[in-house]
């Protein structure tokens, strides 16, 4: 084996720190083929090198690490969210398509069957031929793989902002479900067990995929649609079932998805995991193209492949299940005792390596970055409210608010994507603020959500960190559900920059204080750096998937106004805050200004309070105020529901504050007629302001006619889709 050269080592991503620790770890310098292995599986994609520090600070908002949450009656739900930023930034339809892939697969390899997707996009300025590009590839490829595949897509959120031009991100969550005991871990153990890979053969697409997602973007990165991998739902829509059928057997020790760095990932946190060692041919394994060099298979991302222990004595069960879904599988080892991974191609041993040296927690390189505050906090801190002058004609600004791309009806997104496809739920479908399914074969639904606001990140990391756990929080609570856990996409510019890393670190804290408050334990996540383009990082977005549980599926609550004459009420206060919000960035034109006011003990009283108004079945909707403030939260709801609304504006307020402010921890809710007294009681001493009632058909502000509701939403249904028409 022909040793390494340090120069190779640094083409490969590897610093001269870490191919020095490499050699001291083999005790001799490294192959080729090794030094490749080591330098994807220290990549900061695989290896979380740059973020483990902190992350760990995370995880300990709750005990629940292994991805799985109880949920009653022998049934579990394990969910997860994953990044695809960089392959989509180069090749959006392939790009989004595996990443939906990929998060599917991690659900199932744990025995879960996925019953829901969603998905959390960013792209930079919608007027941009580039950004219509890559967001057109991007939503046919989410739809794709999901309605071929078979899982139903439920909900989501899409934001434009210019940091997102070169780098959008795309972030994929699934939920499953699977009942308690017949879960499968990632682990390998038992000296002999036979070693499988199944699903398609192993090609040279993705190759370096996890060395390539941990480099910024630049105009080169074209060059590199080879490390982009490319799927095929229909394969993997086999593949699931043919794995639901193994989960019934007793002839699996382990199994693991082959996602980032393929099988080297793989076989090294698998033989890690049960601390033992493999024995790999990789002659064995079926592959694409003829003659592929060891280190070539080593790295492969080709998508829809699994790798199976399997218990001595019980190969015939699984080759059976697989034959029969007429997916390859094919033993390529055996499970060893000694701790090291062997590969070899033709009888010959091409690396050889310890296997915890390779994995997080193991040999991979943990770092503490430096870290400053921003120096753009200096402007942010500048603003005041006063230098804004309350427009004249408020009725025109809110029409150029419904028309903004961050608050337009995203409908042209959404019927890309089948929301009713599977056999295995049902989803609800009833506009909430949260998404709800129901777990099959019980009363039980979960509701899922995926959140972040960027911008107020951008403007103060800590407090943004908080408001984007607590508007999950806020979701799951207004659909009717208890929060029970989240899961995390961090995506964040290049490490290596301290103030990046500030608004890592203080993006963490804020949400790791929010996770407590609302006794929300963190599953899992995933974090991606290096979103950035040479003009500057992306705002910070730490996306949060959360679940929550319904007892009874059709208690669930939705947005929309219910009957002309219900009482509308908002839970919370109104505030002369217009911080970070759409009307101040977009409308205005102010970038830098603080953070929405938020308060997470008001946050979490406000919960408690809506939640109880629910379960007694006191209000006839919910929805949060988030984006676009209290108008943009009234319109959702009219329109929902086909009906309009009158409201009177709060006189210590500035009207501009009171109607598009975006300050947080505030609710709008209405009331029936027959149930308005016990309303009342209900929320004597909370912060409660009545503001009016439901219309037929129009809108009224202060007496002020606004016009038809029919007008208002083609303003809002048309502004993105007309976009996208544009060529």
């Amino acid at each position: 084996m022909q040793e390494a050269t340090l120069e190779q080592a640094i083409k490969l991503g590897l610093t001269e720190q870490e191919f020095h620790e490499i050699i001291k770890v083999l005790g001799r310098t490294p192959n080729f083929t090794e030094t490749a292995m080591y330098s994807v599986m220290w990549s900061e994609h695989c290896s979380y090198k740059n973020s483990i520090k902190w992350g760990k600070v995370l995880a300990k908002a709750g005990e629940e690490n292994a991805g799985l949450i109880d949920i009653g009656d022998g049934w579990a739900c394990s969910f997860k969210i994953e990044s695809h930023n960089h392959p989509s930034a180069i090749e959006p339809f392939q790009g989004a398509a595996t990443g939906v892939g990929g998060i599917h697969r991690d659900i199932f390899t744990m025995g879960a069957r996925p019953i829901a997707a969603l998905n959390s996009l960013r792209f930079g300025n919608i007027n941009d031929d580039k950004t219509r590009h890559l967001m057109r590839g991007v939503v046919k490829g989410i739809g794709h793989y999901g309605n071929c595949f078979g899982v139903p897509t439920v909900g989501g959120e899409v934001y434009f902002e210019d940091c997102y031009h070169t780098n959008p991100l795309v972030n994929a969550m699934s939920v499953g479900v699977v009942k308690v005991g017949k879960t499968i871990s990632a682990t390998s153990h038992g000296v002999g067990n036979a070693v499988f890979i199944v699903g398609s053969d192993t090609g040279k697409d993705g190759i370096g995929g996890a060395s390539f997602a941990s480099a910024d973007i630049t105009e080169d990165s074209a060059k590199d649609l080879p490390a982009v991998q490319v799927g095929d739902p229909f394969q993997e829509k086999k593949l699931l079932e043919a794995c639901m059928e193994l989960v019934e057997t007793d002839a699996v020790i382990g199994m693991q998805d082959m996602g980032a760095a393929g099988i080297t990932c793989s076989t090294s946190e698998m033989s890690a995991k049960g601390e033992h060692g493999m024995i790999i041919h990789l002659d064995k394994v079926p592959t694409r193209q003829k003659n592929m060099h060891a280190w070539e298979m080593l790295l492969s991302e080709s998508q829809e492949r699994m790798l199976i222990v399997v218990k001595k004595g019980h190969e015939k069960t699984v080759t059976d299940i697989f034959d029969k879904w007429d997916i390859h599988c094919e033993q390529i080892g055996e499970v060893t005792a000694d701790k090291m991974l062997r590969f070899y191609m033709h009888d010959e041993l091409v690396a050889e390596v310890p296997a915890a040296s390779l994995v997080l927690g193991g040999g991979a390189p943990v770092y503490e970055r430096e870290y400053t505050e921003p120096a753009y906090f200096k402007e942010r801190d500048r603003f005041e409210i006063q230098q804004i002058d309350i427009p004249s004609d408020l009725k025109q600004i809110a029409h150029q608010i419904v028309s903004l791309p961050n608050i337009a009806s995203k409908r042209w997104v959404y019927e890309q994507y089948d929301s009713m496809v599977g056999t295995a739920n049902t989803s609800t479908n009833k506009p909430s603020d949260a998404a709800v399914v129901w777990v099959r074969g019980s009363r039980k639904g979960i509701a899922c959500t995926v959140d972040c606001n960027s911008r107020y990140v951008h403007a103060d990391p800590y407090v943004g960190g908080m408001i984007a756990v607590s508007e999950a929080a806020r979701n799951i609570v207004c659909s009717g559900a208890v929060p029970a856990a989240i899961t995390n996409c961090l995506n964040f510019g290049n490490p290596y920059n301290p103030e990046v890393y500030y608004q890592f670190v203080y993006a963490l804290k804020g949400m790791s204080d929010a996770c407590r408050k609302f006794d929300t334990p963190v599953t899992g996540g995933n974090v991606s750096f290096y979103n950035q383009a040479p003009e500057g990082p992306v705002y910070p977005t730490p996306t949060i998937g959360m679940v929550g549980m319904i007892e009874e599926i059709t208690e669930s609550m939705g947005l929309a106004f219910q009957q002309e004459g219900d009482h509308l009420f908002m839970i919370g206060q109104s505030r002369n805050d217009i911080g970070s919000s759409e009307y101040l960035h977009k409308i205005c034109g102010v970038e830098l200004s603080p953070a929405p006011y938020f308060n997470l003990d008001e946050e979490k009283k406000i919960h408690d309070l809506v939640y109880q108004l629910i379960r007694n079945k006191t209000i006839q909707s919910a929805h949060d105020v988030s984006e676009g403030g209290l108008f943009t939260t009234l319109l959702e709801s009219a329109m929902a529901g086909s009906l309009g609304f009158e409201i009177e504006t709060h006189t210590e307020i500035r009207k501009d504050a009171f109607l598009f402010g975006e300050s947080q921890s505030r609710v709008v809710v209405s009331v029936a007629p027959n149930q308005l007294q016990a309303f009342l009681s209900m929320t004597e001493g909370h912060s409660c302001e009545k503001l009016g009632q439901v219309h037929a058909k129009h809108i009224r502000i202060d007496g002020e006619d606004w016009g038809a509701m029919q007008a208002w939403k083609t303003t809002y249904d048309e502004a993105i889709t007309l976009k996208l028409q544009e060529q």
